[in-house]
């Protein structure tokens, strides 16, 4: 991969803080009360709900772009779940993707699959996590 930007951040657990190097990101961190913690701060699966909703958004306004249709009503809320699985933890994700409607039906189910194919996050997550496509 030839790399177009590179961010970085730094966490100290799961009750610190994540900074990143150019001061954009200065969160407390706290565990959920759902895992016993007092919720007073974000925590990595808020992280990356927010993430990859804002990555898959972005997605679905290139594949709009490229097949001239108008995607900027469209809105992605992407549900991370965290649970045990094994020794350890995993993750499943959910996107929900809400279509204008006049984006209703086969060519609003055919440009979130093409933003499923090209988003970074639902590339880094395939055949790892369970991510299901819900189109509301």
């Amino acid at each position: 991969m030839d790399a177009l930007y590179t961010a970085v951040a730094t966490a100290n657990g799961r009750e610190g803080r994540a900074v990143s190097t150019d001061g954009q990101i200065d969160l407390a961190l706290a565990m959920p009360p759902a895992l016993g913690g007092n919720g007073q701060g974000t925590n990595p699966e808020q992280l990356f709900a927010a993430g990859y909703a804002a990555c898959f958004a972005s997605a679905l306004g290139l594949v709009g772009r490229q097949a001239k249709v108008d995607t900027k009503d469209a809105s992605v809320t992407a549900e991370v779940s965290i649970g045990k699985e094994g020794p350890g933890f995993a993750l499943a994700v959910t996107l929900r993707v809400e279509l204008p409607a006049d984006l209703a039906g086969e060519t609003g189910t055919r440009l979130v699959e093409q933003a499923h194919q090209v988003c970074p996050y639902s590339n880094a997550t395939r055949g790892n996590i369970k991510v299901d496509l819900v189109i509301e």
